[in-house]
């Protein structure tokens, strides 16, 4: 197990030894800059597309095969950390992206700040927040697929309730309670295609992009 004093500053950064400013950044302004509180939530797309960085710079020459195998299954003891309960949030852990870093480097040692060779937060941020928002899509589709069927049987099972039409707030003709159910859900099912068509624009894999315009080591995105 690494010395605190090693797995401190692993990332770098403006404050402290080594950067530009002296001392440590005010806690109102490390209130405000964090994201943690909301982005933890992403933690398991952003270990497996740690995953998938770490078998991508090995292919590529950057890391060896043991240092590989050293990443993915520290970033694995990190996912298990997750999923029981167990992971502490510390201090400085500003995002999901540090503060999975930081365990990692808590975990297995220097070797963690390899992960980081061709790689900037800007494409991890990118690729973690399409993979959570594909999934999340999924998943409510699902639940107005759900809906839908629900609300199909149930008009169907009352076809014979006949109710007032309004249009401008007066009675207007007899309708069926099962056809005014219906309209409201084919406007739901509209909402379903507007959300379907926006998975393939969001299933994009920005990984590897770097900080800007891509890096120069040969990783095969």
């Amino acid at each position: 197990m690494p010395s605190s004093e090693a797995v401190t500053g692993a990332r770098g950064g403006l404050f402290g030894a080594g950067g530009r400013f002296k001392g440590g950044t005010d806690p109102i302004m490390e209130k405000f800059n964090e994201s943690i509180s909301f982005d933890k939530r992403m933690w398991d797309q952003d270990i497996r597309g740690s995953v998938a960085y770490a078998k991508a710079i090995v292919m590529a020459g950057i890391i060896t095969e043991e240092e590989g195998n050293l990443l993915v299954e520290g970033l694995g003891k990190v996912s298990q950390e997750w999923s029981t309960g167990t992971f502490a949030i510390k201090p400085g852990d500003e995002d999901i992206h540090t503060a999975n870093e930081r365990r990692l480097t808590e975990i297995i040692g220097p070797v963690a700040g390899k992960l980081h060779t061709g790689r900037s937060r800007n494409d991890q941020v990118a690729t973690d927040t399409r993979l959570w928002t594909v999934e999340a899509e999924r998943e409510i589709l699902k639940d107005i697929a759900t809906f839908l069927t629900v609300g199909a049987e149930f008009a169907s099972e009352h076809m014979d309730i006949l109710m007032a039409g309004y249009t401008h707030l007066q009675p207007a003709q007899p309708i069926r309670f099962s056809h005014w159910l219906m309209s409201h859900l084919a406007a739901v099912m509209r909402d379903a295609d507007r959300l379907q068509s926006m998975i393939p624009r969001a299933n994009m894999c920005p990984l590897g992009s770097g900080a800007l315009a891509g890096n120069a080591f040969g990783v095969d995105r």
